[in-house]
C-alpha cells in the first residue's frame, strides 16, 4: 500500500504507511518484512532529498538482514552505502541495546551462528551458546533460562574461570540468589534487552536483592526471541569490571541470540521427538515383552485368545489358538470354515449354547471336541464375553483351553477309582464267604429237599402226581432263588463300567440286606430296616450304590463289635429328603465317632481298623459325589453313629 501511494504521489499516505508496515512485521517477528520495508522507505526518503533519514532506514534495513542470517545482502549494502559502517555513540550507562549494526563484525556473527546452528541436541547445544556468549561477551558467570510451558527454568550456568568456560547443566528454579529477578521481568515484560554498564551506579534495578548482595558491575540479559514468541533469556554479569559489554560485544550477542532462539526451539522440538520415539520404542517393547510373555504363557496352559464378528463371521486367533486347532498361520478363520470341525456328537449342544448366547447377548461358557486333520480330537473349553462394537454389532472375546490332558487324567482317575473300588467290593465280599454261603445254601437245600419228596410222591406203590408237581415246581422256585443269589452275587465281584439308569433304591438296599443278614447275625448284630414305600426311582449305577450300602452296612456290624453293655442295633432306613432328592440311612449303636474326625474318616487311607486299608469310606463318598449326593456322618443323640446319603430323582 506505501508503494502504491508512492507511485500515486501521496508521499504523506506513503510515509505513515511505511511506519505501519514496518511495525506489523516487527510486531509478527517477520524481521525480513521488516528489513524490506525499511530497505523501500530508505529509498523513498533518498528520493526525496531527506538523506538522514534515509540513513536511518537503511542501517535498521541492514541490522534487520543480518539478524535474518542474509549476510549476502548485508554485504551488498555495506558495499553500495559505505556511510552505514561509521561509529556511532557509546550507549549510556543504563540502558535497552541498541547498539548499531557498523560496530558489528560479521565475520565474527557468521561463525558464531554457525556453530550455534550446528546443534541439533539440546544438552550440547547450551553448552556450546553460553561457552561462546561468555568467551564473545567478556562475562564472569552467565545463565540459560528456558520457558517449560508456564515456568520459568534455569537449565544452565557457565563459569570463566581464568583458564577455561565451564558450563553446568543444571535445571533449577528461578530464584533472587541467582539473578536479579526484578531485571529479569522487565526483560520478560518488555522482550526487550537490558543492560547495566555498572550495577553499583543509581539505576532502576538498584534495590534489586540480588544487587544489592552480590554487588555485580557490569550485567546483561538478553531475550531469545523467535516470531514474537519468548522461548527464553540470557543473563550475562561481570562482578570485577564496569562497561564490560561493549556496544561490538552486545551487538555480537544480540543476533547471537536470535539464532540462539530458532536453534533453541528446534533443539527442543528435537528433545521432544526423541522422548517421544524413546517412549513409543519403550512402550513397543513393552507390547513385544507383553506379547512374548502372554504368547509363552498361552503356551504353557495350552490356552488361546480368539475373538469373533458374529455378523460377519469374522474370527481372529492367537498363536496358540492356531497350535490348538492345527492350523498354519496363514489360515483365515472364519465361523463357517471352523465350526464343521465340531465333533458331531456335540454340534447340538454347542450349537444350541452359540444360539442362546448370540440371541441374549450373553457370555459363552461350554466345553466340546474338536476334531483334528488327523481324525484325531480334542476336547476344549471355550469361554467369551459378548461385547458391542463400534458398528453396534455384537462381538465376542474369549479364550480356548485345550483341556485333552485333563480329560484323560480324569479318564483315568475314573478307571483307577473303579478298579480300586472293585478290589474294595471283592475284599468285602470275601469278609461275607459265610453268608454268600448260607445265602446260596439254603435254596440249595430247599432243592435238595423238594426233590427227595418228589422222588418218594413218584415211587410210591400208587404215584402221587399232583404232589409230586407241586414239590417240582418249588424245586424250579429254589433254584431260581440260587440263581439269583449267585447272579447279585457275580454283579458285586465283576469287574464293569458304571452305567446309570433308572433305580429302585429301596431293592437294592434289600438285596444288600438280604446278603448281609447272616452276617450281621454270626456277629449277633439284629439288623432292621425302615424302607418307605413309594419312593420315587434315582439315577444311579446298582452295582456302585450297593458297594456304597455293603460297606455302610459292614462298618456299622464291626463297630459294635466291642460292645457288650447293651443291644447291638443296625438300623437301615430310607425316605424322600427335600423336594428332589432320596435319602439312605444306616444307623448303629456301636461306639460312635468321635466329632473332630466326623469329616476325616472320609480321607483316603485314614483308618480307626487296625486292619483297614482307609479306602472304604473314600471310595464310598466319591462314587455318591459322582451320583450328584452327598454322603456324611453325624453321632446319635444315644451311642452310635448315622452315615446317611442323599441322591437325586430320576427324571
Amino acid at each position: 500500500l506505501a508503494e502504491i501511494a508512492r507511485l500515486e504521489g501521496r508521499d504523506t499516505d506513503a510515509m505513515r504507511l511505511y511506519e505501519q508496515a514496518i511495525q506489523s512485521a516487527r510486531d509478527n517477528g517477520f524481521v525480513q518484512n521488516e528489513g524490506l520495508a525499511h530497505e523501500v522507505a530508505a529509498r523513498f526518503y533518498t528520493a526525496r532529498g531527506f538523506e538522514t533519514i534515509a540513513n536511518a532506514y537503511l542501517r535498521n534495513a541492514r541490522y534487520c538482514y543480518l539478524r535474518w542470517g542474509a549476510l549476502g545482502k548485508v554485504q551488498q549494502l555495506d558495499q553500495r552505502y559505505p556511510r552505514l559502517r561509521e561509529k556511532t555513540a557509546p550507549s549510556p550507562p543504563t540502558a535497552t541495546i541498541g547498539t548499531p549494526v557498523e560496530q558489528l563484525d560479521v565475520g565474527t556473527v557468521v561463525k558464531a551462528s554457525q556453530v550455534v546452528s550446528g546443534e541439533i541436541e539440546l544438552g550440547k547445544l547450551i553448552e556450546t551458546l553460553m561457552r561462546i556468549a561468555i568467551e564473545h561477551a567478556g562475562a564472569e558467570r552467565g545463565l540459560l533460562i528456558l520457558l517449560r510451558g508456564d515456568t520459568l527454568q534455569i537449565e544452565a550456568e557457565a563459569r570463566f574461570d581464568r583458564k577455561a568456560v565451564e558450563v553446568t547443566l543444571r535445571p533449577d528454579p528461578v530464584t533472587s540468589a541467582a539473578l536479579p529477578e526484578s531485571l529479569l521481568h522487565t526483560v520478560i515484560r518488555t522482550r526487550q534487552s537490558v543492560i547495566l554498564d555498572d550495577a553499583l551506579a543509581q539505576n532502576p534495578f538498584s534495590a534489586d536483592e540480588y544487587i544489592c548482595q552480590k554487588h555485580a558491575r557490569s550485567i546483561l540479559c538478553l531475550p531469545l526471541v523467535k516470531q514474537a514468541k519468548l522461548t527464553g533469556v540470557l543473563y550475562l554479569e561481570n562482578n570485577l569490571t564496569p562497561h564490560v559489554f561493549t556496544p561490538a560485544r552486545i551487538a555480537v550477542l544480540k543476533l547471537l541470540a536470535s539464532q540462539a532462539a530458532i536453534s533453541l526451539e528446534n533443539a527442543l522440538l528435537y528433545t521432544d521427538l526423541q522422548q517421544e520415539n524413546s517412549e513409543r520404542k519403550r512402550a513397543e517393547e513393552e507390547l513385544r515383552r507383553s506379547e512374548a510373555y502372554l504368547a509363552e504363557a498361552q503356551r504353557l496352559s495350552h490356552t488361546g485368545s480368539f475373538g469373533w464378528n458374529v455378523a460377519t463371521g469374522e474370527m481372529f486367533w492367537s498363536e496358540e489358538t492356531y497350535r490348538i486347532a492345527g492350523y498354519d498361520r496363514a489360515f483365515k478363520p472364519t465361523f463357517e470354515e471352523v465350526f464343521p470341525r465340531v465333533h458331531p456328537e456335540d454340534v447340538v449342544q454347542v450349537r444350541e449354547v452359540l444360539d442362546r448366547g448370540v440371541q441374549n447377548g450373553t457370555d459363552l461358557d461350554f466345553e466340546h471336541r474338536f476334531l483334528m486333520a488327523d481324525g484325531s480330537s480334542k476336547h476344549v473349553h471355550v469361554v467369551a464375553h459378548a461385547m458391542r462394537g463400534e458398528t453396534g454389532n455384537l462381538e465376542y472375546v474369549g479364550a480356548v483351553m485345550d483341556v485333552t490332558a485333563r480329560k484323560q487324567a480324569e479318564e483315568a482317575l475314573r478307571k483307577s477309582q473303579g478298579e480300586l473300588a472293585h478290589v474294595t467290593r471283592v475284599m468285602t465280599m470275601g469278609e461275607l464267604a459265610a453268608s454268600i454261603a448260607h445265602e446260596v445254601n439254603q435254596p440249595l437245600a430247599a432243592i435238595v429237599t423238594n426233590g427227595s419228596a418228589c422222588l418218594r410222591w413218584l415211587m410210591g406203590d400208587s404215584p402221587n402226581l399232583d404232589e409230586a408237581r407241586k414239590t417240582a415246581r418249588r424245586v424250579i422256585h429254589d433254584g431260581n432263588r440260587a440263581s439269583d443269589v449267585i447272579s447279585r452275587i457275580r454283579a458285586l465281584v465283576r469287574k464293569t463300567d458304571p452305567e446309570k439308569a433308572q433305580l429302585d433304591i429301596n431293592q437294592a438296599v434289600q438285596e444288600v440286606v438280604n446278603l448281609t443278614e447272616h452276617e450281621a447275625v454270626r456277629k449277633g448284630v439284629a439288623l432292621r430296616t425302615e424302607l418307605v414305600g413309594d419312593l420315587p426311582f434315582v439315577l444311579g449305577d446298582r452295582v456302585q450304590l450297593q458297594q456304597v450300602i455293603l460297606n455302610l452296612i459292614m462298618n456299622g456290624v464291626e463297630a459294635m463289635s466291642s460292645v457288650g453293655d447293651r443291644p447291638r442295633e443296625l438300623l437301615v432306613r430310607s425316605r424322600q429328603h427335600e423336594s428332589d432328592q432320596v435319602l439312605v440311612a444306616v444307623q448303629d449303636s456301636g461306639i460312635g465317632i468321635d466329632s473332630q474326625n466326623l469329616d476325616k474318616i472320609f480321607n483316603p487311607f485314614y483308618t480307626t481298623k487296625s486292619q483297614g486299608m482307609g479306602m472304604g469310606l473314600a471310595i464310598s463318598r466319591s462314587i455318591v459325589e459322582n451320583h450328584g449326593g452327598r454322603l456324611w456322618a453325624l453321632p446319635n443323640d444315644g451311642p452310635g453313629a448315622t452315615f446317611q446319603f442323599t441322591l437325586l430323582k430320576y427324571h
